[in-house]
């Protein structure tokens, strides 16, 4: 690979991980809303189908990236932007709580119990995120890798939903459990909010496949790629 085309595949790298790390910080900043996204009044469980938090909405994109990354770039550059995603998160959780230490002046626009109603879980959201995310992330991307090698990169459709499937269903269920062990949600909405979180993480999964399929032949088309071919970045 030429020279010209290394850095541009680096720059496009960088861009893929701050996309993949803003999505995760986003995720566990916005999730205490909560929303009603499908129109049938279904109930599964004592709770609304398809009642689910706002900050599931970015997360799905977390995992069409590292999918993207871990095909094009391979198995460590992936497990890379996974790791800086967890320093971000903590990092921006650190910051977070340092403004919500600081008391508000009397005429600033958000005073103090706005900020903390808001903003005050989210230490416990990013645990509960981090946690989730951990087992999601190495789950996905090693089944994913399991897949490519078994089909020798073919079949990009079977590594991407198999792996996605089960990693959100690791990342709903762990996610819930630690909320509902610290009392941020309750026990009788445990199984409505699984169910829901994860049906919306599949169809999700499902519907980003066409999105891979379309980066992956743009990068091998660019970058002269075959089949199971990785951008080595050194």
């Amino acid at each position: 690979m030429q020279l010209k085309d290394k850095l541009l595949a680096q720059r496009i790298y960088l861009l893929l991980g701050a996309l993949f790390i803003t999505s995760l910080v986003v995720s566990n900043l916005i999730f205490q809303k909560f929303f009603y996204w499908y129109p049938v009044d279904v109930e599964i469980f004592g709770s609304k189908l398809f009642e689910i938090s706002v900050g599931i909405l970015p997360y799905p994109i977390t995992f069409l990236i590292t999918d993207l990354i871990s095909e094009i770039y391979g198995k460590k550059r992936a497990n890379d932007v996974v790791v800086a995603g967890i320093f971000a998160s903590f990092f921006s959780m650190l910051i977070i709580y340092t403004s919500n230490a600081v008391p508000a002046t009397p005429w600033s626009p958000v005073q103090n119990e706005v900020f903390t109603t808001v903003f005050g879980s989210t230490a416990i959201a990013v645990f509960a995120s981090m946690m989730a995310y951990l087992l999601a992330q190495l789950v996905d991307i090693q089944i994913y890798h399991f897949w490519k090698n078994l089909t020798k990169g073919k079949h990009l459709w079977l590594r991407n939903n198999f792996s996605t499937f089960l990693s959100q269903l690791v990342d709903t269920a762990t996610v819930l459990l630690l909320l509902c062990s610290f009392g941020k949600i309750e026990w009788d909405k445990f199984l409505g909010l699984l169910v829901s979180g994860f049906l919306f993480k599949v169809l999700v999964a499902a519907l980003d496949t066409p999105f891979l399929y379309l980066g992956v032949y743009a990068f091998r088309k660019r970058f002269k790629l075959k089949v199971n071919e990785e951008i080595d970045l050194l």
